[in-house]
């Protein structure tokens, strides 16, 4: 009787871990926040028309592009530095960043001055919009980015997952109640967003989780340490967002906002390989950046090679499910009006074609997550300047030789493609030594063996 009760305890026990595991939390930090992105568009796809949904995509591209910017200079510098660092080395961190942020968010928010003047000399609707509403949001939204730089450092990625999904709901309920009381229009919503990022900074605030009361503890040498790592390692965070910023341009002003709000319901889909991907980016860092203070070459490789090709293989599966399923999952999204029209049959190939692509996408970001691991923050920078290049030539070449949208969507192969060659180049030549094939071999043998002993990881693994 003893004995059963301690193997349920055992089992309870190891129940429990496997919860607290950060890979589990991130995981279900990303995943629950796209169930809710995917609930909200759904909303958003039966409640706006489809011109007004393509002005909110244009601005929510673009304010997360800026946002994810601000952060560029925070997160990756954050918790490279932060990690493992003494008590009151992590308060200097926390003052320097909240200082940084501060700044970055201040010189964001002048931008809106000369926007201003440029948006009435052009014209657009979408530009207005993002001129208005834009400097509000990311005003708002300060301490809650301050916050979750701090629980990724602390690895408390529970506390992310409460911060995510606060937010995403709060904004979820406002726009339910928009509906209810018949008020629901672009305006309201953008006023909506707003409250969802002040209200989820305020609660952030008030449960002393954002280290505000720190700023005095900064120090001009911690701020310049961040600063000077940060200004390379920005170029990695936008990597993703600099692309969809790009294409959001171009379909805007080329095929205008209601081609934009049918291309983003074929995106949308691809939350199922963004999923994966950013959970396990955000958790990739640290064990990469320990293997490289040790000077462990052969570890950080093998790291790298674990994470490329384990995600790749198990990614093939879901991505043929949802290739097949790609019409059924657009009637849930985008609503019954877009089946079998021409608008939603375009928005299943744009899926099917990104998904296709997408293979491709564990190996740029892992990569470029191992060139910050080995202090060549630079490398990336250089990079995406130049996968920004090759994606704006073949966006712009792509509709004019297709002249429609699945001229841009192909287009985006190209500058993944560059972008593995540059970073293999530099990790190889630069560092250690690496065939990219051995991360898919490697990691298939790896996935094969687990199988093999009734997914019980080997001793000897």
């Amino acid at each position: 009787m003893v004995t059963t009760k301690r193997l349920s305890n055992f089992h309870h026990m190891k129940l429990i871990s496997k919860f607290k595991n950060i890979h589990f939390l991130s995981l279900m930090g990303t995943g629950g926040m796209s169930v809710l992105t995917f609930l909200l568009t759904a909303i958003l796809y039966r409640s706006l028309s489809i011109r007004d949904i393509g002005i909110w995509f244009f601005f929510q591209a673009m304010l997360s592009f800026l946002d994810t910017f601000r952060q560029g200079f925070l997160s990756t510098a954050f918790v490279k530095f932060y990690s493992g660092s003494s008590l009151e080395r992590c308060q200097e961190i926390i003052g320097s960043t909240w200082f940084i942020a501060s700044t970055t968010t201040g010189i964001l928010l002048l931008l809106n001055i000369p926007l201003l003047v440029i948006v009435h000399f052009v014209g657009d609707e979408s530009l207005e919009y993002f001129s208005r509403y834009y400097s509000l949001n990311l005003l708002a939204s300060l301490p809650m980015i301050v916050t979750m730089c701090i629980a990724q450092g602390d690895l408390k990625f529970g506390r992310l997952l409460y911060i995510r999904l606060f937010q995403v709901s709060f904004l979820i309920f406002s726009l339910a109640f928009l509906i209810f009381t018949k008020q629901a229009n672009l305006n309201n919503l953008m006023f909506a967003n707003i409250a969802a990022g002040a209200i989820t900074s305020i609660l952030c605030m008030a449960l002393g989780w954002s280290g505000i009361r720190l700023l005095a503890k900064r120090t001009k040498s911690c701020i310049k340490e961040l600063f000077d790592f940060g200004k390379y390692t920005v170029g990695t965070s936008i990597s993703s967002s600099l692309f969809g910023v790009t294409d959001t341009f171009v379909i805007n002003f080329m095929l205008g906002p209601s081609s934009l709000a049918v291309y983003n319901l074929g995106r949308r889909l691809m939350e199922v390989v963004e999923i994966p991907l950013r959970s396990f980016v955000a958790t990739a860092m640290p064990s990469l950046s320990s293997a490289y203070n040790k000077g462990d070459k052969n570890n950080l490789i093998t790291i790298m090679h674990k994470y490329i090709g384990i995600i790749t293989i198990c990614l093939i599966p879901f991505l043929i499910g949802t290739y097949i399923f790609a019409g059924f999952a657009l009637g849930i999204i985008g609503g019954g009006k877009y089946s079998g029209t021409e608008a939603g049959n375009i928005a299943v190939n744009i899926f099917r074609i990104s998904a296709t692509i997408a293979l491709l996408s564990p190996a740029d970001r892992f990569m470029s997550v191992t060139l910050d691991a080995i202090h060549k923050p630079q490398i990336n920078l250089y990079k995406v300047i130049i996968m920004v290049i090759i994606n704006v030539i073949t966006d712009f070449a792509g509709i004019y030789f297709f002249g429609n949208i699945y001229g841009l969507v192909v287009g985006t192969f190209f500058p993944t493609l560059v972008a593995i060659l540059i970073s293999y180049y530099h990790i190889s030549k630069g560092y250690q030594t690496f065939s990219i094939f051995d991360s898919y071999l490697v990691s298939f043998r790896e996935i094969k063996r687990l199988v093999l002993n009734g997914f019980k990881w080997s001793k000897t693994t």
